[in-house]
């Protein structure tokens, strides 16, 4: 990760958080349409920090501590109390609610493109669910009180993130009609395509155990879906490792909510342009 003293080009600088907060009686510009991001490891590799305004930027920067997310770190437990929010990068986080029992169903997936912790700034402070690490990377987090501030006295902030919250509650609401309604094999599909999204490349490092869990269903389910995909020549799955070969197809196999999905991530968070 970064160094001590680093500030240049979007790094975290060492310099002591602030004490006070003053926020800008004006409100600044609203959130831009195209946002940038370099290819450089900085935080606005995150599509939401990437579509700060400047203004709010250089407010947040102070505040960002880049973090490890290695697999399986737990960001936090159901009904506990966040003390911080954050900002993957490159790592996957996995939404999970696990039942009395010890079962556990994947309720979302958040990545480059989103937050984990919206309870923060949604009011609630904590979650029924849990947040675990599914693909390994790294991230940013940021205090809590620091974001409870920012989405009540800054507009681009709180529109920013009303727009991704509601994008999440799709994905939320997506993933339990299709558990319900659509085959192993389509729900499999889904799950391949959101976690390739959230990843710069065409392979997944996964288990079918954590798979399974992930789904809600017993392994020997998602044996047989993957059989059925690699049979069809759309993925390969060798060692814990899955790649997919024919996305297009794949996207074809499945169902359409991974295209309701899609479509409102696309609709409601603004565009980023890499630079």
């Amino acid at each position: 990760m970064f160094g001590a003293g680093q500030t240049a080009h979007g790094l975290v600088s060492s310099i002591p958080l602030p004490k006070i907060l003053v926020w800008p009686r004006s409100e600044p510009s609203t959130v831009s349409e195209e946002c940038h991001v370099t290819e450089t490891a900085d935080p606005r590799q995150n599509q939401l920090l990437a579509c700060l305004p400047d203004a709010e930027w250089q407010r947040w920067l102070p505040w960002l501590e880049p973090i490890d997310l290695p697999l399986g770190k737990v960001l936090y437990e159901a009904d506990e109390q966040l003390t911080f929010v954050h900002f993957p990068t490159t790592g996957i986080v996995s939404l999970l609610y696990v039942l009395d029992s010890g079962a556990s169903a994947e309720i979302a997936v958040v990545g480059h493109e989103g937050v984990v912790g919206i309870s923060i700034f949604m009011g609630g402070g904590s979650t029924p669910s849990r947040a675990v690490v599914q693909s390994a990377g790294q991230g940013y987090r940021v205090l809590a009180s620091f974001i409870r501030g920012e989405f009540e006295h800054s507009s681009p902030v709180m529109h920013l993130m009303l727009r991704y919250t509601q994008a999440l509650i799709t994905q939320m609401s997506q993933t339990a009609v299709c558990n319900r309604h659509h085959s192993l094999d389509q729900q499999l599909s889904r799950w391949l395509l959101l976690s390739l999204d959230r990843l710069p490349g065409n392979q997944l490092v996964m288990t079918q155990e954590l798979i399974s869990n992930m789904l809600g269903v017993r392994r020997e389910g998602v044996t047989e879906a993957a059989l059925k995909l690699q049979g069809a020549g759309l993925i390969r799955y060798s060692r814990g490792r899955i790649t997919v070969l024919d996305r297009p197809k794949l996207e074809e196999r499945t169902c359409e909510c991974y295209r309701v999905v899609k479509r409102e991530y696309n609709r409601l968070l603004p565009a980023v342009k890499a630079t």
